[in-house]
């Protein structure tokens, strides 16, 4: 389980642009997730390319701040507990964005893992 950014948490909910969130509360997944997911809705092929930069970073500041907390590399991750969401999140936008550029073992890897890490999680 991932510890609580409830300040970022609370200044997305806010309103405040993910960039300026994830400036501020750079360990914290959910801006980077953010990030990603709005990148990706842009289209382009230059903004597939942001969304898995920035799901990319998500990813492996939620994968660094999981394995201070225990994990070993498996196991659930449950998206019930909030604080695992941005994390999880994340994963589900590299998964796509990786898919989107050709990065076919990446995108497997990654459902992989989110599917492994609980069934309720987002597939985006």
């Amino acid at each position: 389980m991932l510890p609580d950014h409830a300040e970022s948490r609370e200044a997305l909910a806010a309103g405040t642009d993910p960039v300026e969130v994830a400036a501020r509360f750079p360990a914290d997944s959910t801006a980077w997730a953010a990030l990603a997911e709005r990148a990706f809705t842009v289209g382009t092929r230059p903004a597939v390319i942001e969304s898995y930069a920035y799901a990319r970073v998500g990813y492996h500041r939620g994968l660094d701040a999981l394995r201070r907390n225990g994990w070993r590399g498996q196991g659930p991750i449950p998206w019930a507990h909030e604080p695992n969401r941005g994390f999880l999140r994340c994963l589900a936008a590299l998964a796509r964005a990786a898919a989107a550029i050709g990065e076919d073992e990446e995108a497997q890897r990654c459902r992989a893992l989110l599917a492994d890490s609980d069934l309720d999680a987002p597939t985006l």
